[in-house]
């Protein structure tokens, strides 16, 4: 079982920076590929990026390649999300996911956070 917290989410402007956690529980964080995930209003929940389980590898959604980046901690169990250039339609509910080893832009993922919001103003 595990379990993810996200934090991080707030109002910003266009064109600023946010930086989101997630930080998970257990020992064995270091198994586990992570995802963010988003979901506007209206919407259904969207991939944004994901990352093997030794961040060897990493995938961007067309939408936010070039302006957002994932990166993990596996001492500190936590992946993060660093968004710039960041854009009103990037306003979302934004969920990190977990799932055993393969990587994948599915929704195929196990285990979900809470979510925490963005929202970019114009």
């Amino acid at each position: 079982q595990v379990q993810l917290v996200e934090s991080g989410g707030g109002l910003v402007q266009a064109g600023g920076s946010l930086r989101l956690s997630c930080a998970a529980s257990g020992r064995t964080f270091s198994s586990y590929a992570m995802g963010w995930f988003r979901q506007a209003p209206g919407k259904e929940r969207e991939f944004v990026a994901a990352i093997s389980v030794n961040g060897g590898s990493t995938y961007f959604a067309d939408s936010v390649k070039g302006r957002f980046t994932i990166s993990r901690d596996n001492a500190k169990n936590t992946v993060y999300l660093q968004m710039n250039s960041l854009k009103p339609e990037d306003t979302a509910v934004y969920y990190c996911a977990a799932r055993r080893f393969s990587v994948t832009t599915t929704r195929d993922y196990s285990y979900w956070g809470q979510g925490t919001q963005v929202t970019v103003s114009s």
